[in-house]
């Protein structure tokens, strides 16, 4: 899809993100093995419409200066992260960015129309509540539109170049990373569809597409592939699969006709990864679908269901999701749901990265969620009660450098890990001819890669006679945090019938337990003293790594393997509420968390 005109105008008028001249640049060192690097894909600041409406007022400067460690205010609050990101990027909805700078900015044209005046000056929740139903009724319908105020595609440019200018203005390689990114909000009926798109470069174009102007995915892959045409990098991160009300991994085009090899290829070129969780929930499973996965009730978001018709299905589950994609690879060739794994927060404060369980104390939409009375008693308008909300998820990247092109080109190879806000960190290798003890061996990643092996994010190649994959699993406790229970396998495969089977595999724990006769490992017991919102590490392990395996494999299957950390048991956000406010724990919601990180997977391909 060609640009539009004011696009193309700016475009040869030069493109926008140089850095200024007076910045100067630290010295960026590089680490041919990787290092791992933490940030956030996923952040709402005032010049999102619905952020704006719950109270925001960080503008995209002030959550960069949040990522980077800066103290800020939000719902009369000030705080700061105990701890900087090393890169983030800010995701403004594209919906309605022209409305914002019109509302926002007073030299901007339309400022005192009086609908923009009347939303400068709202004051009660009844006021909020009213504009958010008439956003939700726009942008939800089949045919989305602007506000009535809306000053043409000039204001949605003017907003966007605020963004970019933001995104330069904090980008330090070396030091902090900045992507320059922004959200396209498609939502038919209430199914999120939402992606997150990011650049590699500065090289941008004049303004953004948004679900206002490209009505299904598929465009948006076509808009992303004209910019591609033109010489910029660009990827997109799909989000929410929790509340996609079946859509997020279809069976049918957006035409209503059967996937083909062109739509899987299309798909797995733009869309390297997808957010496994955010403040709206685990999408990764479900317990109601995985009664034999005990870790599935982590952060399920049950009252979403209670909201916008929206009804959890097993298909839209990530696990599901990517198991499905190998059936798929089979039929057309190509897997179209080939995808690696992010985490961010969709905090609509403007809090980049603000995950810690004890530091949510802001919540994370605003006047929805701003105070503990409300976390406890209140709904997140329009998507679940405030007591159903995690502080989200960050994304860890294996990066040679804290460089944007570098954190950039490692999602893009999906060299990636999520974890639900702590910094764990998780490194996984699969290959054939790795000794037993190279977990425990200096040089660890030099000698898996000298030997063949692939990271995760990586397809495995086809094996000699004999040989089955091994995984060389390790993660390492976040410094600041809890001790680690275990590491996992999830394998997914596809057997001789063409059903989708998996497989959850206790590969390394914490201690002296042993398998029960049922096959499951006794739990790595508990610290936690609800009464003062404290835990101990004098149970778990700080580091955890070992190699394991498949006993199973067929080389005439596709599979995929991937991998799940979990840390010891630690008091949830709620706990902590709780307990500084001298209240009781909220009734019938969990005391405690088992924090923990998912790797990308490695893919496996029969050779037919």
């Amino acid at each position: 899809m060609p640009l539009p005109l004011y696009a193309v105008s700016w475009l040869l008028s030069g493109l926008v993100g140089t850095t200024p001249a007076s910045v100067a640049t630290p010295t960026v060192h590089d680490n041919p093995d990787g290092d791992a690097f933490f940030g956030e894909t996923h952040i709402h600041t005032a010049y999102s419409f619905d952020a704006f409406l719950g109270g925001a007022r960080l503008d995209p400067d002030g959550a960069y200066r949040f990522a980077r460690g800066e103290e800020v205010e939000v719902s009369g609050q000030r705080f700061r992260l105990r701890r900087p990101l090393d890169w983030a990027a800010v995701t403004d909805h594209a919906e309605y960015l022209g409305e914002m700078e019109t509302i926002l900015q007073p030299d901007a044209p339309g400022h005192n129309d009086p609908t923009a005046r009347e939303l400068r000056n709202l004051q009660t929740m009844e006021e909020r509540e009213k504009w958010f139903l008439d956003f939700a009724r726009r942008n939800r319908s089949g045919k989305p539109e602007h506000l009535p105020f809306w000053q043409g595609p000039a204001s949605t440019a003017a907003s966007w170049r605020r963004s970019v200018a933001a995104s330069e203005r904090h980008n330090r390689p070396g030091e902090f990373s900045t992507l320059i990114g922004y959200e396209w909000t498609l939502a038919p009926g209430g199914a999120n569809l939402h992606r997150n798109v990011f650049f590699r470069t500065g090289e941008v174009p004049g303004s953004v597409m948004s679900a206002l102007d490209l009505s299904n995915e598929e465009k948006l892959w076509g808009w992303m592939a004209s910019l591609e045409n033109q010489g910029m990098r660009v990827l997109a991160i799909p989000h929410n699969s929790n509340a996609s009300k079946g859509q997020m991994f279809p069976d049918l085009t957006a035409a209503g006709n059967p996937l083909d090899a062109g739509y899987a290829r299309t798909r797995a070129r733009f869309e390297p990864l997808i957010e496994m969780m955010q403040v709206k929930g685990n999408s990764e499973v479900h317990r109601a679908f995985w009664g034999n996965d005990e870790f599935a009730g982590f952060e399920n978001a049950d009252s979403i269901e209670q909201f916008s018709g929206r009804t959890f299905r097993r298909g839209d589950f990530v696990r599901a999701g990517v198991i499905r994609g190998l059936q798929l690879q089979q039929q057309l060739g190509t897997n179209p749901f080939k995808y690696g794994f992010a985490g961010g927060t969709d905090s609509h404060n403007g809090t980049t990265g603000n995950t810690a369980e004890d530091n949510f104390m802001a919540g994370s939409h605003g006047a929805a969620d701003g105070t503990v009375a409300l976390r406890r008693t209140a709904n997140v308008e329009g998507w679940m009660a405030a007591r159903d909300s995690n502080p989200g998820a960050l994304t860890g990247v294996w990066a040679s450098s804290n460089r944007r092109e570098a954190i950039w080109d490692a999602m893009k190879r999906k060299e990636t890990f999520a974890t639900s806000g702590t910094r764990l960190r998780v490194r996984v290798f699969a290959g054939y001819d790795l000794p037993a003890d190279l977990a425990t061996q200096p040089g660890m990643v030099k000698q898996a890669i000298a030997r063949g092996a692939v990271p995760m994010g990586a397809d495995l190649p086809a094996p000699k006679a004999g040989q089955a994959p091994q995984l060389l699993v390790w993660a390492r406790k976040d410094p600041d945090g809890a001790n680690l229970d275990r590491i996992q396998i999830i394998k997914g495969w596809i057997d001789a019938a063409g059903r989708p089977q998996e497989k959850i595999i206790d590969v390394v724990w914490a201690g002296d337990r042993r398998p029960g006769a049922d096959g499951k490992l006794p739990a790595v017991g508990s610290t936690v003293d609800l009464t003062r919102a404290t835990y101990t590490n004098t149970i778990g392990a700080p580091v955890l790594a070992g190699l394991w395996r498949d006993p199973a494999f067929d080389p005439r299957q596709n599979a995929l393997y991937y991998v799940r950390v979990l840390e010891i048991p630690t008091p949830r956000w709620s706990t902590y509420d709780a307990v500084r406010s001298g209240l009781p724990l909220i009734k019938n919601v969990t005391a405690t968390v088992q924090e923990r990180g998912w790797s990308s997977p490695i893919w496996f391909s029969a050779r037919r």
